[in-house]
């Protein structure tokens, strides 16, 4: 007959001990040396841990005593008397024992020792809560810090994380050199609390074996505080953070408060706890490394230095997304068109990472090469919807990738000769403009679709006069939108910013910048601001000219006089032959009257209009030909030409380089085109 492993034991209603049976007897190494005495002697160290608020045990069975409502299943963690190096875990039940006339007698105590179900229920409930919370995040730091949040206190009093330089930032592991060499320890609850200074370890070391060896090393004589004030620890353990082949730290579980040594059980277990974070750790180092590879990739595509011109003056922010989201695809761009006049545009691609990035620089590549061609904003956006629907096609090899499927983007054109702005926008949010007097306005634009939806539906130009002084504000709406704020209020926060028009406007981008959403963030923020010039009169005149043959004289006439007033004389024999070039061509082939305008900017412009929509063509013309040596000419000597459509017809231009850059006018000097991105 085998004896019972449940402890019994009578206390009276003192709570002293009356009677215990074997099981109690062996377990307290004789039950007669406490007969009498309390029952908090039994167990001096131990301690109820069933609640989170435990009441200790004496209150508990007097409570039982008093009311007769027994426990049962209550968990009681102390140290037996014939086995002190170890603690146990008991499942305790209390019943009140009466007479017969229902007076309480005392209680009676039922106990079995569940220690080992106990732990192994804990190491489960451990590996389950690591699988939830180790390597959630995408941030070396973090991942550190959650083996700590789920090690400490079950496992371990204290968990510290030593990595090399190299794996925080991303970078490969080093290989080839002592793995105690060059490592940063890591101590803490969480990333902002954590702690980090450098250690390394003598050869014979544990730490050292450890890492040699690949396996968990327990010495207890190795263990020293982390702040290095030589408090010893009862116990430590040294395990490998392994990935697949490759070593990228170590991690020291310790035991200062808790005596009992690292077990085969809890060592197995330590050994899981690291090898899920030396995944997470991993996973988080390469994306740490893909994320800079992106974020580097995306401030080489944006603009690195704005093209000088007159046109506006420019500031700009570009805020990358938090580390844990990835870098974005917004993108921002200027770019100087024939006629002084200058193109704006902003846009987000959807998604994040090198491959947004890298759609980012084709898109913004696409753009400047249609916008060369003086396309108007509704056309250019229309043939880039065409491109990136070429790029969703099956085994498509031509157009956008499809990564560009869904990008959204405002295009918009301003003209410092008639101050006129045209725009229109693919899916993208309508500018905010704030005129001289301060007044803000969102004008109506009634957006098309993103861009490669193939909806069909046509993309729309906006017109609108914008007096000079006036701030324009373009963005992305990672600058308005965010967890915490929804899109409208951001816009209304933004135009508050922009009633401060007459601040510089690299002050207005730092205020702009305090309308972010609070916390981090959750999408890249491009912001554009620019505010507009014109050309003063001076610099531009214009000429209707018959189109009759005699009438290229007087444009040679006309240029000779103009020049002579803004004092480049100099200029005058090679802008006269591209005059005569021009409007010749255009007596020649159009009908109707021509248009003859020249402005003095950065260069000199001559521009040349008629009625008619068919465009030249520069040729090589051979010995014997009449003809077809006037655009070779104007191309040599000019240094861009061109041709743009307009609703009436077309207009050919040529710029010519002046022979000194300081020239007069207001408008000839460059104030914008910087920032900070």
């Amino acid at each position: 007959m085998t004896e019972s492993p449940l402890g019994l034991t009578i206390f009276d209603t003192d709570m002293r001990v009356v009677w215990g049976n074997v099981s109690t007897d062996l377990e307290l190494g004789g039950v007669a040396q406490y007969t009498g005495r309390p029952a908090a002697d039994l167990f001096p160290e131990g301690e109820i841990i069933s609640w989170h608020h435990p009441p200790t045990e004496d209150q508990l069975m007097r409570h039982v005593l008093t009311t007769g409502e027994a426990v049962i299943g209550m968990h009681y963690r102390g140290r037996a008397p014939m086995d002190p190096e170890r603690e146990h875990v008991w499942s305790c039940s209390y019943y009140r024992l009466v007479d017969a006339r229902g007076e309480p007698l005392g209680l009676f105590e039922e106990s079995v020792d569940i220690t080992d179900r106990y732990r192994a229920q804990e190491r489960l409930s451990l590996l389950v809560r690591a699988g939830q919370h180790i390597g959630a995040s995408l941030d070396v730091r973090r991942t550190a810090a959650e083996l700590t949040d789920v090690a400490v206190p079950q496992l371990a009093d204290e968990v510290q994380v030593d990595l090399p330089q190299a794996v925080i930032e991303g970078r490969q592991p080093p290989t080839g050199s002592a793995p105690g060499h060059s490592l940063l320890r890591m101590h803490g609850r969480s990333p902002e609390e954590f702690r980090t200074s450098p250690v390394s370890y003598p050869p014979s070391s544990p730490q050292a074996t450890s890492l040699a060896t690949g396996r968990p090393v327990v010495d207890a004589a190795a263990c020293k505080a982390p702040d290095d004030a030589g408090s010893a620890s009862h116990s430590c353990l040294f395990v490998p953070l392994r990935v697949r082949d490759a070593v990228l730290g170590l991690a020291t579980f310790r035991r200062s408060r808790n005596p009992d040594p690292f077990g085969p059980e809890e060592q197995t277990l330590a050994e899981e706890l690291a090898e899920r974070a030396a995944v997470g750790i991993d996973n988080a180092r390469r994306y740490t490394r893909e994320h800079a590879t992106a974020l580097v990739l995306q401030r080489s595509l944006l603009p690195q230095h704005l093209p000088p011109q007159s046109a506006v003056d420019v500031a700009y922010r570009y805020l990358p997304a938090d580390s844990r989201v990835g870098v974005g695809g917004d993108w921002f761009d200027v770019i100087p068109l024939s006629g002084a006049r200058v193109g704006l545009i902003v846009g987000d691609v959807v998604g994040h990472g090198v491959q947004a990035a890298a759609t980012m620089g084709q898109l913004r590549a696409t753009v400047r090469t249609l916008a060369q061609l003086d396309l108007d904003p509704a056309e250019l956006l229309t043939r880039l919807d065409d491109l990136v629907g070429q790029g969703t096609e099956p085994e498509a090899d031509d157009g956008l990738n499809g990564e560009a499927l869904g990008v959204t983007c405002l295009y918009a054109i301003y003209d410092p000769v008639s101050g006129r702005c045209v725009w229109a926008s693919a899916g993208h949010p309508p500018p905010i403009v704030a005129d001289a007097g301060g007044s803000v306005a969102l004008p109506s634009l009634a957006p098309g679709p993103p861009l490669g939806l193939g909806t069909g539906m046509p993309y729309e130009n906006v017109e609108l006069d914008l007096p000079t002084g006036s701030v324009v504000a373009l963005f992305t709406d990672g600058v308005v939108e965010g967890r915490s704020q929804d899109i409208d209020t951001g816009i209304n926060r933004l135009a508050q910013v922009l009633t401060w028009q007459r601040f510089p406007l690299e002050e207005l981008c730092d205020r702009a910048l305090t309308v972010l959403p609070p916390g981090p963030q959750a999408d890249d923020a491009a912001l554009l601001l620019v505010r507009t010039r014109r050309l003063d009169a001076g610099q531009v005149t214009d000429a209707e000219l018959p189109a009759e043959p005699a009438m290229v004289a007087q444009a040679r006439t006309l240029t000779e006089r103009q020049l002579e007033t803004w004092g480049l004389s100099e200029l005058a024999f090679t802008a006269e032959l591209v005059v005569s070039e021009l409007v010749t061509n255009a007596i020649r082939y159009a009908a109707g009257p021509v248009m003859l305008r020249l402005i003095q900017d950065r260069c000199l412009l001559c521009e040349v209009s008629d009625g008619a929509h068919t465009a030249p063509h520069l040729r090589r013309a051979r010995k014997d030909d009449e003809g077809g040596r006037g655009l070779f000419l104007v191309a040599q000597l000019s240094r861009r030409w061109g041709t743009r459509y307009t609703a009436s017809g077309k207009t050919i231009w040529a710029e010519l380089a002046l022979p000194d850059l300081q020239v007069s006018g207001s408008g000839a000097g460059y104030r914008g085109g910087h920032g900070t991105g």
